[in-house]
């Protein structure tokens, strides 16, 4: 999903006289047993700001993280933040006054707007954090994620490695195509057909011919949504293609500007005004776009779809009818290579899982606390839940095998459990390479590889050097930073509002495109795309 400008960064030093509550680091304190830092147990005392999923329960009553606290000696006060972060941290950051620990809560541009706020965590890993030696050992490119162009290293980078290549699956439901005797389709114009089946010839077969919503997807700029059949044109579009950007043929471009994006928007105007997409596609959070699709006990109400997983996107008692559909092509006789968006990357890589004040005065304990989650097999309860009878996340099977145990409240499927019990993909974690065939893993797990399987064939083709773009391994200086976020939030203001009105009206986009690709154009996207060029071309160097 497209992540939240960082404009409001730019903006923060006019809320320096603000803090959150709770969240200062103590002014007089050291790792010393009579510095007022140490609870009765003698146990270093820190505080930190875990920002979690909305669904993930109070990380007190995580055992696993209990005993790790108990194992690093150290006391940890934590403060949650379940939503409207990006609001909320520029205030925090804006005081000079924060944490000693932040999981999940910075990003690069924190770390050049907020200079000096941060420790560099090199010299602490050098010295006292062994898992996360072994984990830059083993993966070099860890560390080159996480080092900044000033050449240190202010958050912790995670690995999972067992993430398929892509993050969006395109369903169909089979139910329906075999209700009404369709075919599946294979091209934009089978799916027009099919749409318009779906939209008049009552597939859920509950007698009422106007509660079937043909098409449903999130806003254009999100991970599942039609951007996908982009791909259908021969555009290679890879990692969450954040704010439309991508690579071809080592030339970083952006969609809202490419010709191919201008068939797309035709292609769903036109599906558009037959009444063969949901109404509230441009308006609807992710809540509602999830909740509709799992329909009405085992009345299903969507027909084509994007999404995660059938369990996940459909709910246990409706994912049976969905099938995985392979990437369409535009028309039968097209020649366009298909592409699937690669999202290894960004499905398996990510960057500043944990930061450290440089203000803390025990940053030793800290360091030591952040690298106790980077053992292999804590790691594994960091994503999945505890190994215990507390969490009953995951189950050590005693023969150096670990399995992912289905979910201990029957009510939940295995993806709200994990992201419920666990600090599920948002947390510090280093799942080794040597773990791979020792891990079973959870019936929604083996059901996304399962499902994705279909688009392997595509993604095995991409070329990581010329036709991936890797965005969280680019860095920028505190300038281009700056420029990036500026241009960005005038080139959105003018992409969003014209995806929406094109697809929902019945102007002439072939006559507007000329105009709006000058006005994107020209509010910083040339100045943008030069910018990521020179990030892209330093990160190429860096490859063997």
């Amino acid at each position: 999903m497209r992540k939240k400008s960082v404009l409001a960064l730019l903006l923060a030093g006019c809320l320096a006289g603000l803090s959150l509550a709770g969240c200062s680091s103590k002014e007089n304190s050291s790792d010393g047993p009579d510095s007022g830092n140490s609870s009765p147990e003698g146990k270093t005392k820190l505080k930190a700001i875990i920002v979690k999923h909305s669904l993930t329960k109070d990380v007190g009553e995580m055992k696993w993280l209990t005993d790790l606290e108990e194992k690093a000696n150290v006391d940890i006060e934590w403060q949650q933040i379940s939503a409207d972060w990006d609001q909320k941290k520029s205030a925090l950051f804006a005081s000079g006054e924060i944490p000693d620990l932040l999981f999940n809560a910075t990003s690069n541009s924190d770390f050049v707007q907020f200079n000096g706020l941060f420790e560099d965590l090199g010299p602490l890993i050098d010295q006292g954090a062994p898992n996360i030696q072994k984990m830059f050992s083993e993966h070099p490119e860890l560390k080159t994620l996480a080092t900044q162009i000033d050449g240190k290293l202010y958050g912790t980078p995670r690995y999972k490695g067992i993430w398929p290549g892509s993050t969006a699956s395109m369903f169909i439901n089979k139910t329906w195509l075999n209700n009404l005797g369709l075919q599946v389709p294979t091209t934009w114009d089978e799916l027009e057909a099919v749409l318009i089946a779906f939209r008049d010839g009552d597939p859920n077969q509950n007698g009422d011919k106007t509660d079937e919503i043909p098409m449903d997807f999130n806003p254009i700029g999100w991970d599942f949504t039609p951007k996908l059949l982009l791909g259908s044109l021969g555009l290679p579009l890879s990692n969450g293609a954040s704010d439309g950007y991508f690579t071809e043929g080592a030339q970083v471009k952006n969609f809202y500007v490419d010709e191919r994006f201008k068939t797309l928007m035709q292609f769903l105007q036109k599906l558009y005004s037959q009444n063969l997409i949901n109404k509230e596609a441009v308006t609807q959070d992710y809540s509602k776009f999830q909740s509709v699709a799992r329909g009405s006990g085992a009345t299903a109400k969507v027909g084509f779809t994007w999404g995660w997983e059938t369990g996940d996107r459909f709910g246990n008692e409706l994912k049976d009818q969905y099938i995985t559909l392979p990437q369409l092509k535009h028309h039968a006789d097209s020649t366009d290579e298909l592409y699937w968006s690669d999202d290894y990357y960004y499905q398996n890589y990510g960057s500043n899982a944990v930061s450290v004040s440089a203000s803390s005065k025990n940053k030793e304990a800290a360091i030591r606390f952040i690298d106790a989650f980077y053992e292999p097999v804590v790691s594994l309860q960091v994503l999945f839940g505890g190994m215990n009878d507390t969490d009953k996340g995951m189950k050590d099977n005693g023969d150096g095998t670990y399995e992912v145990l289905p979910p201990a409240d029957a009510s939940l499927d295995p993806g709200s459990w994990k992201w419920t019990n666990s600090f599920a993909d948002n947390g510090p974690m280093y799942i080794a390479d040597a773990l791979k065939d020792k891990l079973t893993l959870g019936s929604d797990m083996q059901n996304v590889l399962k499902e994705k399987a279909v688009y392997d064939e595509l993604l095995n083709k991409a070329d990581q050097k010329t036709n991936v773009y890797p965005q969280n391994f680019m860095k920028y200086s505190t300038e281009d930073t700056n420029t990036l976020a500026m241009n960005q939030a005038n080139i959105n203001n003018i992409t969003d509002q014209k995806w929406a009105n094109w697809l929902t009206t019945k102007v002439d986009i072939e006559k507007e495109w000329a105009a709006y690709v000058a006005s994107v154009n020209s509010s910083g996207l040339e100045q943008n795309l030069q910018i990521r060029q020179k990030a892209y071309e330093e990160y190429l160097s860096t490859l063997k």
